[in-house]
């Protein structure tokens, strides 16, 4: 018996359609059916994956007669679900996005205390308030980055699964949360200004930051949120890390020339943005330390103002390279 009768005997016994099996094993959907219709064989790790979900060994899978395997309706992928996230994408990306927002929150509050603190208590609890927000931070980041980069290594392909009726929602969602992110900034804004003479410094900074650190919480995760609906970029960004014989093999010859030039794309775009946020950081942070050994009220409050603009270029940057 060939490898491709067990392979669609088994995919018929658990309901799947060629989408399931593909993001289960991590290629696309035209690699299956190539592998259905015998004119390609897996590689040994997905061949490996393919034991692990059917419960069979390597020599039943690809020299046996497993066409005999009754159907596992325990197992079985419901008829109705033409499309559903059977790899736990959503999930994962939502998981991803709160600890990446909460973690890039807990570093601005870290300036917000320590800006608190300026005056009120020693350099040493300035000091202590602003490592401790970047630890706490960090320690969100970090393991959501490795988290992801490892369901991207599992999971380097994934069918759309979403509907026109989720999309539209989202798009509602992100509006309205992106209106409020924007909202709870601006109030800190003016809440800095109006204040001027009437609180200290010291309060009028924390206050500030404190309502930049909550608006951009909601502005970073409601936008990771939108843009886990474009999977297709997920699909290319889960690429990046691969040779172009490996994306070859996921992706099919016939789209390969396609993805690899976005892969490019993103792999240049990426660059770009670290280049420009190391050059802000290293900008904003002796800024930040010189302002308040000098007594310089307004760069004192408004330090975190590179970042900011190098966020914006960061967005122009991606926008050029991808009209390019």
């Amino acid at each position: 018996m060939s490898f491709r009768d067990n392979l669609l005997h088994l995919r018929a016994t658990r309901n799947m359609t060629q989408e399931h099996l593909a993001m289960l094993v991590g290629v696309s959907r035209q690699s299956v059916a190539k592998w259905e219709a015998g004119r390609s064989n897996p590689e040994m790790d997905k061949l490996i994956k393919l034991c692990e979900i059917f419960d069979c060994t390597l020599d039943e899978l690809v020299q046996g007669d497993l066409t005999a395997r009754a159907p596992e309706p325990q197992l079985a992928i419901p008829a109705e679900a033409l499309a559903s996230d059977v790899v736990g994408y959503d999930e994962h990306q939502r998981r991803f996005a709160g600890r990446i927002a909460l973690g890039v929150a807990a570093i601005i509050a870290g300036f917000a205390c320590a800006a608190y603190l300026d005056g009120v208590a020693g350099e040493g609890m300035q000091a202590a308030a602003f490592f401790g927000g970047l630890a706490v931070g960090l320690a969100f980041i970090i393991p959501a980055g490795i988290e992801h980069a490892a369901f991207t290594r599992e999971h380097p392909y994934v069918a759309d699964f979403y509907t026109a009726e989720q999309r539209l929602e989202e798009s509602a969602v992100f509006g309205r949360q992106l209106a409020l992110g924007i909202a709870v900034i601006f109030v800190g804004v003016v809440f800095g200004a109006c204040s001027e003479g009437r609180v200290g410094e010291n309060v009028a900074s924390g206050v500030l930051l404190a309502c930049v650190a909550i608006g951009v919480f909601r502005i970073v995760y409601c936008s990771m949120l939108h843009a886990r609906f474009d999977i297709e970029e997920y699909n290319i960004s889960a690429l990046e890390e691969l040779s172009e014989e490996e994306i070859s093999g996921i992706v099919g010859a016939d789209r390969a020339a396609e993805v690899l030039d976005k892969v490019h794309r993103n792999r240049r775009i990426g660059a770009a943005c670290g280049v420009i946020m190391l050059l802000a950081t290293a900008i904003a942070l002796p800024l930040m330390f010189w302002a308040t050994q000098m007594g310089d009220a307004f760069w004192t409050r408004f330090f975190w103002m590179p970042w900011m603009v190098g966020g914006l270029l960061c967005g122009i940057a991606s926008i050029v390279l991808q009209k390019r």
